[in-house]
């Protein structure tokens, strides 16, 4: 290690969190059960972290929200026009998210408490390697905390280029999602990541026109590529504009004879005119604050720290966990991720992250993939085959009224190991994990053959898919 640092019992933590995010949350409840001295620090007046107060728990409830108020879930039986609620404002969606928002941070409270984590509320900053500089947000000011080891777990924040005029309300993060006042008319999306298109998904299916704008000639380049294709045809249908391949020259804000409207120009020339705009090209760790120089610390071009694989950065007392450290950036990894830079600050035996893990796109219809997909295993040269099945072709599809989903098994040839598995269509996020445990445990495509589902389920759909591969051997 580059870095050095002192350690001694007359510290006022064995250890101390920054950021009580899912990393972090989990890195001291693990440092509690060890029985050490543990502390969370938070800049917000709230646990939970971008998490549970402006991202993963947020944008998953708008999208219950708009899914159910909407009747899209029903259209396929009842019609285009079904509806549940007619004129939706934000305030219905709002509704369902304040509550779930506020269970969430009583429960993280109460979990925390249980264990005999301290939290403490402040802004941090390093003062060395062992101690940490808290202002307080109330009359009492400052003062100073140590710690024998230290978590960086304070996530990321959205990525935002000074040339853009944010306001909140026209030009808007994905951060500013919980504070918009009204549901816009028309909206122009940029960037067509995971957050990009979650939002263009949930808004469009609430009935406002999206344009959806991204540099990158396809959607999500990590799937499956005609799961993407069939996302973005399943878009089109839903009146989505997609601008693919195409870079922002400029965005403004500008009055016209309907009020206040947002102006794209595209590199190609083209205008994007819309209601308003949610700018969405990527986070930034949120580490810009942290005095890392302090400490001995420095963070990439994106606010990120590098850490090795025990999530220990060049200074040895302190590690790094969940969003700041980059890939995968998920909800799921990072609380893992958070748990095993604990055990590994206190010499606990501990196995190391699983390197099988699902992804969760909450886009409508939902995605969910793990392992590897077609384009992957095209480039290595892998002999593969590719079993289908169409929740159409399914029961339990037909009775919930979803005929546009898909299941996908990829399986290798010659020993019919299951490679990958990619989903879209209702449950996705859910149904991923029988193909995820089958692949732990390197099954094969004749265990789905073999294996008695419930009926009717959408899990009959690996039963089909399989039988639909191996008549391709066939």
């Amino acid at each position: 290690m580059t870095g050095q640092s002192t350690t001694n019992a007359g510290h006022d933590f064995d250890l101390i969190v920054m950021g009580s995010g899912p990393a972090g949350q989990r890195a001291a409840i693990q440092a509690a059960k060890l029985g050490k001295r543990a502390a969370i620090i938070e800049r917000r007046t709230v646990v939970g972290g971008v998490c549970i107060n402006t991202g993963t728990i947020p944008s998953k409830t708008l999208r219950e929200a708009a899914l159910h108020l909407s009747g899209y879930r029903e259209r396929n039986v009842y019609g285009a026009s079904y509806v549940v609620k007619h004129d939706i404002a934000m305030s219905d969606l709002l509704f369902r998210a304040d509550h779930v928002i506020r269970n969430e941070i009583d429960v993280t409270h109460h979990q925390l408490r249980r264990n005999g984590v301290v939290v403490i509320e402040a802004t941090a900053t390093f003062a060395d390697a062992n101690t940490i500089r808290l202002d307080y947000f109330d009359t009492r000011g400052g003062r100073t905390v140590t710690a024998d080891r230290i978590v960086i777990a304070v996530g990321t924040e959205t990525t935002k280029s000074p040339d853009i005029p944010f306001d909140g309300q026209s030009v808007f993060t994905s951060d500013d999602i919980l504070d918009l006042e009204e549901l816009p008319r028309t909206l122009v999306v940029i960037g067509a990541g995971v957050i990009g298109l979650e939002y263009a998904t949930i808004f469009a299916t609430l009935g406002v026109r999206v344009t959806l704008i991204d540099k990158r000639p396809r959607l999500l380049d990590f799937v499956d590529g005609e799961i993407t294709d069939a996302l973005a045809y399943l878009m089109r249908q839903n009146r989505v504009t997609l601008r693919l391949g195409e870079g922002v020259e400029s965005i403004a804000v500008e009055e016209g004879k309907r009020g206040t409207h947002v102006r794209v120009v595209l590199e190609s020339g083209k205008n994007v005119v819309a209601h308003k705009a949610l700018y969405s090209v990527g986070r930034t760790g949120a580490t810009r604050e942290l005095n890392l120089a302090a400490a001995g610390l420095d963070a990439d071009e994106r606010g990120r720290l590098i850490v090795d694989a025990n999530y220990r950065t060049n200074v040895s007392n302190i590690y790094a966990a969940g969003d700041v450290i980059g890939f995968p950036s998920l909800a799921s990894t990072s609380m893992e991720q958070g748990r095993l830079a604990a055990c590994h600050a206190f010499n606990a035996s501990v196995s190391g992250l699983a390197q099988l893990f699902p992804y969760g796109i909450y886009t409508i219809p939902e995605i969910s993939v793990v392992g590897a997909n077609e384009e992957e295993l095209t480039a290595k040269g892998v002999p593969y085959e590719v079993g289908k099945a169409f929740y159409k072709e399914i029961s339990r599809g037909q009775i919930i009224g979803d005929s546009t989903g898909m299941l996908k098994i990829l399986f290798h040839v010659d020993t019919r190991e299951i490679l990958g598995v990619s989903i879209l269509g209702e449950g996705a996020s859910e149904l991923i994990h029988i193909g995820q445990a089958v692949m732990a445990h390197s099954g094969t495509i004749d265990y789905f053959v073999d294996t008695v589902f419930n009926y009717p389920t959408l899990a009959e759909c690996y039963k089909t898919a399989a039988f639909d591969g191996l008549n391709r051997l066939e």
